[in-house]
């Protein structure tokens, strides 16, 4: 699918991207207050009998922190709208997908970067057979940046969310790390600033 960017001057993408996000049939609010909802219940539900606590007895890691956002948004939307949408069931799919019509169907990316997105090295290296890639890198993104625990801190912490953003981003936006060990793509400014927008809108 050709970009929606294509032959847009960098001052045009932001109208472009408000454009998208309000051809989307999720609202740009309730978006953002699913993310805030099941980030406080992560850290308002315990686990095992002995009721362990997260930012009380357990402190995990980003990625962990992450997989849980990456789990629990398409569940949430899933519970909220059976039939409409539901969690990836496969390695093709986008995080969170639309069943009525897939070129909605949402991309999560977390951080506990303040503001920066990242994506495996795979997001920004093309096939060299040509094959088509497991998943489409380009479409709609939700990217929520969070705090993350400090170790030296062993008392209760309480994490916030630092930024929540939506909107789309094409495979060519990915770039990736020129050293050979390099194993994350990142974003150039001008993507982050215009085609992911802050929510709330």
């Amino acid at each position: 699918m050709q970009s929606p960017y294509t032959g847009l001057p960098v001052q045009d993408w932001q109208e472009k991207t408000l454009e998208l996000i309000d051809q989307h049939p999720l609202d740009p609010q309730e978006i953002y207050d699913v993310v805030i909802q099941v980030w406080s219940e992560i850290f308002q539900s315990s686990i095992t009998s002995r009721g362990y606590r997260i930012g009380i007895n357990l402190f995990p890691t980003p990625q962990i922190m992450g997989f849980f956002l990456h789990e629990l948004i398409p569940l949430e939307l899933a519970s909220k709208y059976p039939g409409i949408w539901r969690r990836d069931r496969s390695a093709i799919e986008k995080d969170i997908v639309y069943i009525p019509n897939n070129d909605f169907s949402i991309e999560i990316k977390t951080s506990s970067s303040s503001r920066n997105t990242y994506g495996n090295r795979s997001y920004a290296q093309q096939s060299a057979t040509g094959a088509k890639p497991k998943k489409d890198k380009s479409g709609y993104y939700l990217v929520v940046n969070f705090q993350k625990f400090d170790p030296k801190i062993q008392s209760a912490q309480t994490l916030n969310i630092n930024l929540v953003r939506f909107g789309w981003i094409d495979r060519e936006d990915w770039q990736g790390q020129t050293a050979a060990t390099g194993q994350q793509a990142k974003l150039s400014p001008d993507v982050e600033r215009y085609k992911l927008l802050q929510l709330p809108i």
